[in-house]
């Protein structure tokens, strides 16, 4: 005969077995399903909107907010990662044609250089420029590789990307339609009490939107204003440089000034005085100022991360499982923080109410 205790022990590993069956199932498009969970909680507000204005008619308002999604959002992504993907396999063709030799570039900086910076460069065993010339002759190669190979690779597999588009529309809607029921479902299949599963619930909510809304706007807007003006001033593959702003401007004490900075110098030492002018101010005056300026009212400091924890949980993120890295590193960070937040506050207030059952039976 069994015992209560061993019903209640098999059924919970009854549980994970399924639960970790489930996760295997969907795995595959675990992209598409965190990119419809991102924009459901991104357009929420839009959906709650649209509800009153149609009646309450969810499936409706559903709809609608999908599609203002798929042109917001999916279309323009599609688009971009279209351009890069061209404009990078055309810069790595040129790159192996040794049509854009970047160490040329270099010996005509080190022509330009004065004469105690090429004695200091000889002191420095750097006077030829020879390893210098090297590393960024392989480290374009590389990164421009990465990216065609990567554009190849989305070419060649259209059918899955067509997949994974259409699963994450289906999903969206019913997110948009159903999301409340949901939140409600797991609120009450929860282990934990209603105060941790709520708080949990809004820092993850939170941290999508600052993550996505804060972050992704700053940075898709420091690299459109960067590879604008890198189109504007002539330089090569304008859109490539733009995005590699855009992504640097992700990390805290990273930043696009990676990329502009050398160029800016470049053109200085090379005499074009007037393009490294105007491309410094851009950079110091615009690009590096509109993290300050818009970063408080998109993120806000209730829900920010140290930048130091961004910047670790943010590389580590895309070290392990690619772009989707960038929004899911610094969640589970923020996460991670509100457990032992959760933890401490339960500690602090079990102690609390220790001490409280102490004066009283003294």
């Amino acid at each position: 005969m069994t015992t209560p205790q061993f019903q209640k022990a098999s059924f919970v590993t009854v549980v994970v077995l399924v639960s970790i069956a489930f996760i295997a199932l969907v795995l595959p498009f675990y992209g598409a399903i965190l990119w419809a969970v991102v924009l459901a909680i991104l357009f929420n507000s839009l959906q709650r909107r649209l509800e009153r204005s149609f009646g309450g008619r969810k499936s409706l308002a559903a709809a609608v907010c999908t599609i203002l999604c798929i042109f917001i959002v999916v279309i323009p992504v599609s688009l971009l990662l279209a351009s890069l993907a061209r404009e990078a396999t055309n810069l790595y063709t040129r790159l192996s044609n040794r049509e854009f030799d970047p160490a040329a570039i270099l010996a005509q900086v080190r022509a330009s250089l004065p004469t105690f910076v090429l004695d200091a460069l000889a002191r420095l065993n750097l006077a030829e420029f020879s390893e210098i010339q090297a590393r960024l002759t392989a480290f374009i190669g590389q990164v421009t590789q990465a990216i065609a190979t990567r554009a190849l690779a989305i070419g060649q597999n259209t059918a899955q990307l067509l997949i994974n588009l259409g699963v994450l529309i289906y999903l969206l809607f019913f997110l948009f339609r159903d999301g409340p029921r949901l939140v409600g479902a797991i609120r009450r299949s929860s282990p934990l009490n209603l105060r941790q599963t709520d708080y949990l619930f809004g820092q993850f909510a939170a941290v999508v939107k600052a993550t996505v809304k804060g972050n992704v706007i700053i940075a898709a807007i420091q690299g459109t204003i960067g590879g604008v003006t890198f189109w504007l001033l002539g330089i090569e593959a304008a859109l490539l440089w733009g995005v590699v702003m855009a992504m640097l401007s992700l990390l805290p004490a990273v930043g696009a000034f990676l990329v502009w900075a050398p160029v800016a110098i470049y053109f200085l030492l090379s005499g074009s005085y007037l393009k490294g002018i105007l491309l410094f101010a851009v950079g110091v005056f615009v690009i590096s100022l509109i993290d300050n300026l818009l970063r408080p009212p998109l993120v806000g400091k209730s829900t920010r991360l140290p930048d130091y924890l961004v910047l670790v949980s943010t590389l580590g993120g895309l070290a392990l499982i690619g772009m989707n890295g960038f929004v899911i590193g610094p969640l589970v960070a923020a996460l991670f923080l509100a457990v032992w937040s959760l933890l401490s506050q339960d500690d602090l207030s079990g102690r609390d109410t220790l001490i409280e059952d102490r004066d009283t039976d003294a």
